[in-house]
């Protein structure tokens, strides 16, 4: 089948209404992989050994991957097809998927992340320019209405996620594995459809002249620094968020899902919002609450004040994506595909390659300055103890786990010994190897009681390195707001 020439629902070519239930679908299955990453980053920590570092650099994959195949085949959006993108992402989710599932360490688990953002990318290069072409005349709340399925994908996520652990079922393995139930469904619904032609190509507008408008308009430029940071304030949090909580004893998945289930809401409700404030007025609104909240989130607290917190900031970041999207394709509608499919790589790459691991160093290093180190010290001493000995009563791949934690609390030691003075890194990871091991010491329940609230302490912390980007967005937003009110309000450039 080939691609049609019009968007529109009256094209008997073109069912309008299953190819935007498909692309509703196919983004549920960027966000159920969004969610499920992040419900099993605690687990893959202690499974595998990893440090916050790690698993910040596992974590951001999931996003900067997102970040390459919008930047690679974006621009050829009007040339290669909706269509082959789409399927393209079919095949990526179903690999990525498997890759992690079957993963034996760091390096697996890293490219199967990196494969399933990927993916996640080619959908938002596909399904973005689709949903403007097929409501041309409506783009901005279309887009906010379509992408209520990111959050509202991670709510089903994390639910499910959660009943597993509920029921008992703490496989890691089985929840990425629910990342394929999306993807059988879309790949159903859009596989085999006729899709429309972009707008970019129904307008006549070169590639040339898309990439003038995208590289060249001050507007963009400036729109791709602000989407840099919109979405490190959004995306960094809701990566960390899980592990965060759940290592100060709070089913961190949970925040996260109400945090989501309020973005859904929201965005479903685009429309009278935007058009009672416009898109530039909901940008100011948006960085003055998220900042309230990502300061009031970082503060922690009871359960009953982290949801507060969480409120706000979700009521502050829901509308960031899908308004930055619709500002750009309102306002400079000869960037077209490339421009959306820039913008989106902006943020995810920012995210990936720059929040996510940033906020796992910081976290590192904040955690060990609250970490008792007497307390530390005397563990490590009695788990050193206890894993040499448990280890040579457990012979083969059997005590592999003892001997690997025994090596990492032994470096600890050894390093105490010559400097006198716990390395911060080392020693958490050190502490996680040792509660992982299957270690039966009475010790191991005290390292869970040092290095948890550790933990936390060190995430929250992060979270209130973010807060300075609100104050950088409220200028620029404010600015944007201020100059449409004096020029006669908000007003879409029209794509001759």
């Amino acid at each position: 089948m080939s691609e049609s020439n019009d968007g529109s629902g009256g094209n008997p070519g073109v069912d309008q209404a299953r190819l935007f239930l498909g692309s509703c679908v196919a983004l549920i299955a960027t966000s159920v992989a969004f969610a499920t990453v992040g419900a099993v980053m605690f687990s893959l920590k202690g499974e595998f050994v990893l440090n916050n570092a790690q698993v910040g650099w596992i974590g951001g994959a999931a996003l900067w991957g997102f970040a390459v195949s919008q930047l690679i085949f974006s621009p050829f959006c009007d040339t290669l097809g909706m269509r082959f993108l789409v399927r393209m992402a079919f095949a990526g989710h179903l690999a990525g998927a498997l890759i992690m599932i079957f993963a034996g360490g760091f390096a697996t688990l890293f490219v199967g992340a990196l494969v399933i953002s990927m993916a996640n990318g080619l959908i938002e290069a596909a399904c973005n320019p689709l949903v403007a072409a097929l409501y041309p005349d409506d783009k901005t709340v279309k887009l906010n209405r379509f992408h209520v399925w990111f959050p509202g994908g991670i709510v089903l996520g994390g639910l499910a996620a959660f009943a597993l652990d509920s029921a008992g079922i703490t496989s890691w393995q089985l929840k990425i594995a629910l990342i394929l139930v999306p993807t059988a469904v879309y790949g159903y619904l859009l596989l085999g459809q006729r899709f429309p032609a972009t707008e970019g190509v129904r307008s006549g507008v070169s590639m040339g002249e898309m990439f003038r408008a995208t590289l060249t308009t001050p507007l963009m430029l400036l729109m791709l620094l602000c989407m840099a940071m919109t979405a490190s304030i959004e995306l960094g949090p809701n990566r960390w968020v899980p592990a965060v909580l759940e290592a100060g004893g709070m089913a961190g998945i949970l925040v996260l899902v109400y945090v989501n289930g309020i973005m859904a809401v929201l965005r479903y409700r685009a429309g009278p919002v935007v058009h009672r404030l416009s898109p530039t007025g909901i940008l100011l609104v948006s960085a003055v609450l998220s900042g309230v909240g990502l300061l009031w989130l970082s503060a922690g607290g009871s359960t009953a004040t982290v949801f507060a917190a969480a409120t706000v900031f979700a009521v502050g970041v829901c509308y960031f994506w899908p308004t930055m999207l619709g500002f750009v394709s309102e306002r400079i509608p000869r960037s077209g595909a490339l421009g959306l499919g820039l913008m989106g790589t902006v943020g995810m790459a920012v995210v990936g390659l720059v929040t996510a691991p940033w906020m796992g160093g910081i976290a590192d290093r904040a955690a060990h300055e609250v970490l008792v180190e007497d307390a530390a010290f005397i563990v490590l001493l009695e788990a050193g103890g206890a894993l040499e000995s448990q280890s040579l009563r457990t012979p083969g791949a059997e005590g592999d786990d003892l001997r690997s934690a025994l090596e990492l609390v032994n470096g600890v030691l050894v390093t105490v010994n010559e400097e006198e003075v716990l390395p911060p890194v080392e020693t958490a990871n050190a502490l996680r190897a040792f509660i992982e091991s299957g270690s039966t010491s009475p010790a191991v329940d005290r390292a869970r009681a040092i290095l948890g609230p550790a933990e936390n302490h060190g995430g929250l912390v992060s979270f209130r390195y973010l807060v300075p980007l609100s104050g950088v967005l409220i200028i620029v937003f404010g600015l944007l707001y201020v100059r449409d009110r004096r020029s006669g309000g908000y007003r879409a450039e029209e794509l001759a």
